[in-house]
């Protein structure tokens, strides 16, 4: 289909978002959905005694749920300026004898509500394996450079060793968190239900000639139909938008993750310890020809960036229903509740094409850490000498006045190795220890439990959440 590019289209849907969640969201699925509900709705009344609704109703329902004519339904709000009466009358002319019984008994909310969280649990479940397959990717990675020794860091400076299979297993553990979340709020979603127009069930109480027990059935049977174990057990109109805002900051916790790892990826690309994937004719700037930018983890960070915000919108929405509900809602979440799971689903793709593709430059790591790690020795220095009958004080200022000098030598004269192993075996002061000297420079002394620490996590905790279920790619987007 041509481009119109005298429109604006949301990036998101226009550059970005793998197909499923892009149909997800469509208007297509949403009243498609209206009218699976008004199905359910209508099989349910029947089954508890509703006589006018007729079996030739519910086979007409059936023969209609997905051929929309979206025309039609646009010229009934044009004159009705309700968009859900719109579709009721569209679908009606399409039943001729359900006409009269469709949506009966229920507000508007029936439909946009229930859909709603219907399509967000299908949301999830699409991003469920999505995040198991970058969690795979980022696993790989982090296995596979369980014991390569680098430099950490605190506050931006430089630290204690520790392996790039760790950091990575950091990374990982966030992206853990986020799953069991979402895979917490999937399995126990609510659907609305059928609640009438302010919550207190009047109008099926009214239908059912004051069965109470009819009206608890039609509210479990519906949801059963919708493939739902429970509902809310008490609305308003609507069901409470504080809802929406615990599982959209549940979605955008992916953004939060997401942007923790490619900030990480892009501070150390900067140091060249590692690069994201690049296409071999991939410009990194228009005038700088030489530039490899980390483009991927950049645009990983700017969608996040716009993901962490959206669950804003859904508080303030939350905190600001009247009583049983008011309109307020209704604009906003059509535009953040598929937004966010859009974003999430972009951010996931791009961070499994940077795992997957992730590559950790050993020369330079290695570099990095040589130069640094005499400094990091110098307590197992100051011990080696003690046990060889040196003095611990004449010991500690000795490597103090040497490592001032050797740091010194870097900063102020641009001296690519640290000279400090040097200056200690020309020392007196070291003589009884100068041939273990380098052998105290082994970068696994430093590390502590890191490496098993990696296979214990990944062997465990990652192990346990990839058996949870498949794990997918989704469409390739453009990176």
């Amino acid at each position: 289909m041509a481009k119109d590019h005298n429109s604006y289209a949301h990036p998101l849907t226009g550059r970005y978002a793998a197909k499923e969640m892009r149909e997800l969201f469509s208007e297509q699925r949403r009243i498609s959905t209206w009218r699976k509900l008004w199905l359910a709705l209508a099989e349910s009344e029947r089954e508890l005694g509703l006589t006018q609704v007729s079996e030739k109703a519910i086979a007409e329902l059936k023969a209609h749920l997905d051929d929309i004519d979206f025309e039609k339904a646009a010229r009934h709000e044009v004159e009705l300026r309700h968009d859900v009466m719109a579709h009721v009358h569209t679908l009606g002319e399409l039943c001729p004898s359900a006409a009269p019984i469709i949506h009966l008994g229920a507000t508007s909310c029936f439909v946009t509500d229930n859909a709603d969280l219907i399509l967000m649990r299908e949301g999830l479940r699409l991003l469920l394996p999505k995040l198991r397959g970058t969690i795979a990717a980022l696993a790989d990675f982090a296995k596979r450079e369980a014991g390569t020794a680098c430099l950490g860091y605190t506050h931006f400076q430089v630290a204690q060793p520790t392996t790039v299979g760790k950091r990575a297993c950091l990374w990982l553990q966030d992206l853990l968190l986020d799953h069991d979340e979402l895979a917490r709020i999937e399995r126990s979603m609510p659907l609305r239900g059928v609640k009438g127009t302010t919550g207190t069930q009047a109008s099926f109480m009214e239908l059912f000639d004051n069965d109470e027990a009819k009206v608890r059935k039609l509210d479990v049977r519906v949801a059963e139909r919708m493939g739902f174990a429970c509902v809310f057990p008490v609305t308003g109109q609507t069901y409470t938008r504080k809802y929406d805002h615990m599982v959209l900051s549940a979605v955008a916790g992916i953004g939060v993750s997401a942007q923790k790892i490619a900030t990480d990826i892009r501070l150390l690309m900067g140091h060249g310890e590692v690069d994201e994937p690049i296409e071999s004719k991939q410009i990194g700037s228009s005038a700088m020809a030489y530039k490899r930018n980390p483009m991927r983890s950049e645009r990983i960070c700017s969608i996040s960036r716009y993901l962490i915000n959206l669950p804003h919108n859904a508080a303030l929405t939350a905190s600001e229903q009247w009583l049983e509900r008011t309109l307020d809602d209704s604009a906003n979440r059509r535009m953040t509740i598929p937004e966010t799971f859009l974003a999430a689903d972009v951010i996931l793709s791009l961070l499994q094409n940077v795992a997957t593709g992730l590559k950790a430059n050993h020369a330079v790591i290695s570099a990095r850490l040589k130069r640094e790690l005499p400094l990091m020795a110098t307590e197992a220095i100051i011990m080696a000498a003690v046990r060889a009958g040196g003095d611990r004080q004449r010991v500690h200022e000795a490597i103090r006045v040497h490592s001032r000098a050797s740091l010194a030598r870097m900063k102020e004269e641009g001296a690519s190795e640290n000279d400090l192993i040097a200056r200690l075996k020309g020392d007196a002061e070291f003589k009884d220890i100068a041939g273990q000297l380098d052998g105290l420079l082994d970068p696994k002394r430093f590390t502590g439990r890191a490496e098993n620490q990696t296979h214990d996590f990944l062997g465990n905790e990652v192990a346990a959440v990839l058996r949870a279920g498949a794990q997918s790619t989704g469409d390739r987007i453009v990176v």
